[in-house]
């Protein structure tokens, strides 16, 4: 059976660590490792997209980091219930024709008892930024 600690119900601590090893694995670019961390199932919502199941999540962080070059991320604890955690974050990357970006917003996540997250729901907003006024490395 897959598991991935630490396990619900949360405290403060455990979320932080779940926060964490979320941005570190997310900060990989790496779609194989990533998408371990998602039930078989797991229901999507990011942007104006929904993405269901982890084969698809796979296919989706495949793309995304194709596109999103010098990608970035920091996550940040905003609040958890026993099998819920909410997080700010924000990225930043750049496009093949080197503009950079920064995207922030909210998550929503929703675990099982192993530790998978089931529900992920993205509210997502881009900007543009110069190279100079990055914040995220």
């Amino acid at each position: 059976m897959e598991q991935k600690p630490p396990f619900p119900p949360f405290t403060k601590e455990t979320a932080m660590q779940k926060i964490q090893a979320a941005e570190d694995a997310w900060n990989t670019k790496n779609p194989d490792l990533v998408c371990m961390a998602y039930t078989l199932d797991t229901e999507w919502r990011n942007r104006n997209q929904f993405i269901n199941g982890r084969a698809a999540v796979k296919d989706f962080l495949t793309e995304k980091w194709k596109k999103e070059l010098g990608y970035r991320l920091k996550k940040t604890y905003w609040a958890h219930t026993e099998n819920r955690i909410a997080v700010r974050f924000e990225y930043e990357y750049h496009n093949e024709d080197g503009q950079w970006f920064r995207a922030y917003g909210n998550e929503n996540w929703e675990f099982d008892e192993n530790g998978l997250m089931k529900k992920r729901y993205a509210s997502i907003n881009d900007a543009i930024i110069e190279e100079k006024d990055r914040r995220v490395f």
